[in-house]
This record gives structure tokens, C-alpha cells and sequence, in this order.
């Protein structure tokens, strides 16, 4: 019998041969039918959802994590008709493809165009959130690719009864069911596999924590679109508004700790920290929330449990946060710039011209003046749904939805120029 490695092999072949096929089928498939294939897809969903609940109560009852981690992994009824919606939102936005992205005239007569094109196949590795696999779908789907789709051992269950809602969607809107397929196992031996299916998958995008990212930096034979740690910063300036720093500060950590966008260190201006500081610890404590803080902020609250440098350099996915004191928005972004993972930072402020500068300097996708961190959402931004928040510098950064899924060519038109 074949081992698990060759069976991964032959199924990479086969699916990416299918695949291969399905999205060029989909890149001349006309925008209407696109859209169908979405809404069925969302039809499918509801109709399914007692099932759907069924399979992602098995992944629930085998979970161990902290309550934010089964957060992620869990479905309601609320968040499968959201996902539906997702798609229908992906549905009603403009077509991506055929756009002309510029055109011009050359002074022989040739007339140039760059035209927004598919990339191809997308190969989408992720873990805990099976919502994940069927909004890499839709975005795929409605940007003209295909996409082969690998979950996590956590949430198999989940992400295989999401994907047969997808083929019976495709399937009503007589598009190839190949154009979005799933590994048949959460085994890593089917990772390794599509990392090194240079022929068949265009681009890889990992979606999860750290190991699972840097193992796909390091072993993949195609181009990556990252999605790296979410060590998001919120930033206290000691122009803001008291009211509205307590309001943000507890929606970006707290709303869903355990989310990419989630805030993960608070910076504070010292001259503000001996009054704002404490009823900004107790309204996160109320909620829950633990902290490790730096000396300067345990003058003020003794209590509170000391930070270690490697405490800023953790992305907690939880109900924790690191909390510093800084003087100026200077030391603010040099601490941002030492430990975050350029996905989103915020800062608090009334005063414009410090916030404009705080949003000049720092490097990350995301940058926010006066709002929580957990905006950085591709719903959120319009996007209908996101693939994931690429956090390098190449090709495309924060969330990544239907533009950020395609290419470009030319097309060049002439009357019979030659080249001298």
C-alpha cells in the first residue's frame, strides 16, 4: 500500500490537474454566472446549517484551548448566516476582471492596455476557523480562480460539511466542482504536497499561527501571500479623549481576543497613565482580561503582573494584554516598530498633527487613527469577505480581497507596426 506522502502526491496531481482545468474555465465564465454560483452557494448554507452545526459540534467535543481558541473554531446559526451573507456581499460587488487598469498610445500608433486578469489557482492552507475555507471560495470564485483548500485537524469536521456546500452550489450554477476542492485529510503529509506543486498552484496562502506560516515560508516552491501575526498595537496619546479611549481600547482587545485584528499591547503616555490607566485596567478586567505590565505601569497598579520583554513580542490570540508606558509618540512607534508584526496599529488622539504622524511612520498594512484595531477586516473595509491579511511588502498588504486576487497583462493593438 502506498504511504500517506505518495497518496498525498497522487491526489495533488490529480486535484491540481482538475483544477488547473476548472480556472480556466472560470476566467472566460461570464460575471452573472459567477454571481448564481455565489448565491447558490449561500442558499446551500442555510439549507444545510442543521448539518453544518452536527459537523462543527464533532471538532467542538475533541477541541482542548483557551476559551478564545474555541471561539474561533465555533459556528452558530448567527455565523453561518454571516458567511452567507459574506457571499452575497462578495456577489454584489463590482466584477474584478477585465478591468483596465491603465491604457495608453504609443508615438508608433501601438495602443497599449493592462488588464486585471485571474492569477490561476490558489492554494489556501489554514487552521482553526472553518469559516475561513468558504470565504477563499467566494473571493476566488467570483475573481475567476480556483482554489484547493487544506483545513486543520481542528476543524476537518467543520470545513468538510462547509465544502459540500460549496460543490452543490457550483454544481446548481453548472460550474466545475473542481473549482474549489478540499484535501481528503488534515494530515501534514497533504501540506507538504501542495507547498512543491509548482505546476499546479499559483500561489499559496497561509492563514493561521506562527509555525504553520513559517513552515510555508520555508518549504514552499511558490510564491506565498503571507498572513503573519496579528501583534496589534493601540496606542493612549496623551491628546485623547478619555471617553473614547476607554470605548476603543475594550472593543479592539475584547470584542474577540482571539482574532488577527485583536489589540495585543497597549501603549500609554506617561502623563496621562496615573488617572486613565486604572479605569481602563478595570474595564478590561471586567471583561475578563489579564495583563502583564511594564514597571512604570505597576507604579500606578503594583498589582499587576510584570512584563517580560518576550511578553511584547507575543501575539496572545486571548484575553491578555501587554501594557507599556512611553513618553511621546516617538518612543510609541520605536516600541511598534522593535515588536509588532506590521499588521495593524492604532492610536488614540485629538491632536491631527501627531496622528498624521504616527500614520506616516509606521510600517504596518493597517494603520488607524481613532478606532479599534479589529476594523481591520476585509467586510469591514467592503471587500464583502477577506483570504486572509498579508502583512509583507510585495504584491499586496492588509486585507486581501477580490483586487488583491488578481494580476495583470497587456493587450497591444496595432495596424501592421513593425520594429525598425
Amino acid at each position: 500500500m502506498n504511504s500517506l506522502t505518495d497518496q498525498a502526491k497522487e491526489w495533488m496531481v490529480h486535484a491540481g490537474k482538475s483544477a488547473r482545468a476548472a480556472s480556466d474555465a472560470l476566467a472566460r465564465t461570464p460575471e452573472a454566472v459567477r454571481n448564481r454560483a455565489l448565491a447558490a452557494i449561500a442558499a446551500e448554507l442555510r439549507s444545510r446549517t442543521a448539518q453544518i452545526l452536527a459537523a462543527n459540534a464533532q471538532d467542538l467535543a475533541q477541541a482542548e484551548g483557551s476559551p478564545a481558541f474555541l471561539d474561533r473554531l465555533q459556528l452558530t446559526e448567527s455565523r453561518i448566516e454571516a458567511i452567507a451573507q459574506g457571499l452575497e456581499a462578495v456577489a454584489a460587488l463590482p466584477d474584478p476582471l477585465g478591468r483596465v487598469l491603465a491604457e495608453w498610445t504609443r508615438p508608433n500608433g501601438l495602443r497599449i492596455q493592462r488588464i486585471a486578469t485571474p492569477i490561476g489557482v490558489i492554494g489556501m492552507i489554514y487552521e482553526s476557523r472553518p469559516n475561513v475555507g468558504v470565504d477563499a471560495a467566494g473571493l476566488c470564485l467570483k475573481s475567476g480562480n480556483a482554489v484547493i483548500l487544506r483545513g486543520g485537524s481542528e476543524s476537518f469536521a467543520s470545513a468538510r460539511a462547509l465544502h459540500a456546500a460549496v460543490v452543490a452550489g457550483l454544481k446548481a450554477a453548472g460550474l466545475p466542482e473542481a473549482a474549489v476542492q478540499i484535501a481528503p485529510s488534515s494530515d501534514r503529509a497533504f501540506v507538504a504536497a501542495m507547498l512543491t506543486a509548482s505546476q499546479w498552484i499559483d500561489l499559496i496562502i497561509p492563514r493561521g499561527g506562527r509555525s504553520l506560516v513559517e513552515r510555508v515560508e520555508a518549504e514552499a516552491r511558490i510564491p506565498v501571500l503571507a498572513h503573519a501575526q496579528g501583534l496589534c498595537h493601540t496606542y493612549v496619546h496623551a491628546a485623547a479623549d478619555p471617553a473614547m479611549a476607554r470605548a476603543v481600547v475594550v472593543n479592539a482587545k475584547m470584542r474577540r481576543p482571539g482574532i488577527c485584528g485583536a489589540t495585543e499591547t497597549l501603549l500609554m503616555d506617561a502623563a496621562i497613565a496615573p488617572t486613565l490607566l486604572p479605569v481602563l485596567v478595570a474595564d478590561l478586567a471586567a471583561r475578563g482580561c489579564s495583563f502583564r505590565a511594564d514597571a512604570r505601569a505597576r507604579e500606578i497598579l503594583p498589582d499587576l503582573p510584570a512584563a517580560t520583554e518576550e511578553d511584547f513580542d507575543t501575539e496572545w490570540l486571548d484575553a491578555v494584554l501587554s501594557v507599556k508606558l512611553v513618553e511621546n509618540v516617538d518612543e510609541a512607534v520605536a516600541h511598534i516598530k522593535r515588536h509588532g508584526s506590521e499588521h495593524t496599529d492604532a492610536i488614540i488622539t485629538e491632536d491631527a498633527a501627531v496622528a498624521e504622524q504616527f500614520l506616516r511612520q509606521i510600517n504596518s498594512a493597517v494603520a488607524m487613527w481613532n478606532t479599534s484595531t479589529q476594523f481591520c477586516d476585509g467586510g469591514e473595509f467592503g471587500f464583502g469577505a477577506e483570504i486572509g491579511i498579508a502583512t509583507g511588502r510585495i504584491h499586496a498588504r492588509g486585507p486581501i480581497g477580490l483586487e488583491q486576487l488578481t494580476s495583470f497583462r497587456y493587450l497591444v493593438r496595432g495596424q501592421g507596426q513593425v520594429r525598425p
